[in-house]
């Protein structure tokens, strides 16, 4: 018996922003981030989107899309690091949407009896909810679970991190019939505590805070969406945790040279080239290259048998980010879904092919693991249409884009969007405060 993912689905916000624009505006050489880093679009929610909403939109699609009957899950488990509250899970909002729109056809409260929690560990805690209830499955293979990454990568404006931005989510039905992809139990990993990526409560004195209501302690803390991080130390830390995670997977499972069988390497990707940028130590370690120098370094990135790699391996898996930007938790799946979608487009036959991960989340930590397609992942594959509905989303404007980080927007731009949509915010009643309400357009 087999377990893994079953199937998969995932949302994007339906606006979107040139690359090409922001660069001219921010006075950046547009080809640097298109040609450089491979940044195209860039996707951000609407007035009434958040990380809730993208993973009610993702679960929603995913029973809808593959049948699934609401009373045979049983656990969803969210990663994300854009929680909307620091007590209640994001995973239990997206719950709640969910079960409101399959009332009709399975009365209320189909999620009952439903494990529900979030996962937070940076851009890798959608990982360890599918390390999780993979465990789970295996010890009850009669039951099945999702596991639901959803994010809203954030910067502020003008930031070395601003072009990066992206968001949405993406679901996975974990089971021991795994059609799309049967995922082994071997999982290298590698911890360090350091502070490359993080989002603290932030200290204000009450004097620097307008209209601070008498109420307020004379020390506030202020928590924000946009991370405190060091761009080149994230992207060391990001380097170091996955030749370390990868040295433990080849540990453990015995292979010497596994990145050599898999058909494709699939990252986490803060920006759609980052993956092929930080493989070239592990790849020439792996060749006896010498990697010593930034010069050797970069001479090894445009070699010959590197660029055949990148364009064997990891081309595919990065076209979908460039047209979204980066979806932390999400990134990694969606690179999967990427690569996937192009073989099969291409009429490529994957069955049997393996897969290797290189997962890593700010903080830090990397997971580094390995599954094999499925005979039947052309029928799952079929359901996407992930790059039909990328050409469909609206395009906005510089001046909108600002308007809408900086929450000066109280309508949404997309006046005829379906689906989820946050409703309201409680604002008075003082044992609801913060409470947030969300409905469904048909």
């Amino acid at each position: 018996m087999g377990f893994g993912i079953e199937a998969a689905s995932y949302h994007v916000p339906s606006l979107y922003l040139e690359i090409k624009d922001l660069a001219t505006i921010r006075g950046i050489d547009p080809a640097k981030l298109e040609k450089g880093l491979g940044l195209h679009k860039m996707g951000f929610p609407d007035v009434h989107e958040d990380a809730a909403t993208f993973a009610a939109e993702a679960l929603l699609k995913l029973i809808k899309e593959y049948h699934i009957d609401p009373k045979d899950i049983a656990r969803i488990y969210l990663g994300t690091e854009s929680a909307l509250d620091a007590a209640k899970p994001t995973a239990s909002y997206a719950m709640q949407m969910v079960e409101k729109v399959l009332e009709i056809k399975y009365g209320e409260r189909c999620f009952k009896n439903c494990d529900v929690v979030d996962m937070t560990f940076a851009c890798v805690g959608a990982v360890d909810a599918l390390h999780n209830s993979l465990d789970f499955v295996r010890v009850n293979p009669d039951k099945k679970a999702i596991v639901i990454a959803s994010d809203y990568a954030k910067y502020e404006l003008a930031s070395s991190g601003e072009y990066t931005q992206g968001g949405g989510a993406v679901a996975l039905l974990i089971s021991s019939q795994p059609d799309l992809m049967e995922i082994e139990n071997q999982w290298g990993v590698a911890t360090e505590s350091v502070f490359d990526f993080f989002k603290p409560r932030r200290h204000y004195k009450k004097e620097d805070l307008k209209n601070a209501p008498e109420s307020f302690s004379d020390k506030i803390e202020v928590f924000t969406d946009e991370p405190v991080f060091d761009g080149q130390y994230s992207n060391q830390c990001y380097q170091d945790r996955i030749r370390e995670a990868y040295d433990h997977y080849k540990e453990i499972s015995g292979k010497k040279k596994p990145s050599d069988d898999w058909r494709y390497l699939v990252f986490h990707l803060p920006y759609a080239f980052h993956g092929k940028r930080v493989f070239t130590e592990i790849y020439s370690l792996e060749n006896g290259l010498n990697y010593q120098t930034p010069e050797e370094q970069k001479a090894v990135a445009k070699s010959d048998e590197y660029l055949q790699l990148i364009g064997d391996k990891i081309e595919k898996t990065q076209r979908a980010s460039s047209e979204i930007g980066n979806m932390y938790t999400a990134s990694i799946f969606m690179g999967l879904l990427s690569a996937l979608e192009t073989s099969y487009n291409e009429n490529e036959d994957l069955k049997g092919k393996e897969i290797g991960f290189f997962s890593y989340g700010s903080g830090s930590k990397s997971k580094v693991f390995s599954g094999k397609i499925s005979g039947n992942w052309q029928k799952v594959v079929s359901k996407w249409e992930l790059f039909e509905n990328l050409k469909n989303r609206t395009a906005v404007s510089f001046e909108t884009y600002e308007k809408l980080h900086r929450k000066q927007l109280n309508k949404s731009v997309n006046t005829n969007y379906k689906g989820f949509g946050l409703d309201s915010v409680e604002l008075e009643n003082p044992v609801l405060v913060g409470a947030r309400y969300y409905t469904y357009q048909d």
